[in-house]
């Protein structure tokens, strides 16, 4: 399967002060507000996500259209530690998800998720990064 989009719930959010969201934000275009069933954990001054299959566990984020997929998945991808490249290899694996806009419409879109357990880690009870 492919996808254009992209769901983004931490360090990569619209208006984040990061470098790597205004990289993304030069690189893509907003499509808005949406959620996916999961969980998210504090991992250190950014979160993760896990997915879930009950209904009531959402992560909240951001979903966006990607420009130049290949040149901006490859950067992507290194700064969200897939492969060996970077500093914490395979901490999170890319995969495609059916989430939700807040027009309840559905969309096939990639979102990193964690991929190191999770049961020494604090849960965001609110599936949202911006308002723990």
């Amino acid at each position: 399967m492919h996808s254009e989009y992209l769901f983004v719930y931490g360090t990569l959010l619209k208006n984040f002060d990061s470098y790597m969201s205004k990289f993304l934000d030069r690189n893509s275009e907003f499509i808005g507000p949406g959620y996916f069933n999961g969980k998210l954990f504090e991992i250190s001054w950014y979160p993760g996500a896990i997915l879930s299959e009950d209904d009531s566990e959402k992560v909240y984020g951001h979903v966006f259209k990607i420009n130049n997929e290949s040149k901006t998945f490859k950067i992507l991808d290194d700064y969200e530690g897939i492969g060996d490249t970077t500093e914490h290899p395979n901490e999170y694996k890319r995969v495609l998800i059916e989430a939700y806009l807040d027009s309840k419409e559905t969309i096939n879109t990639w979102v990193y998720i964690y991929n190191l357990p999770t049961s020494s880690l604090k849960l965001i009870t609110s599936g949202n990064y911006l308002k723990q």
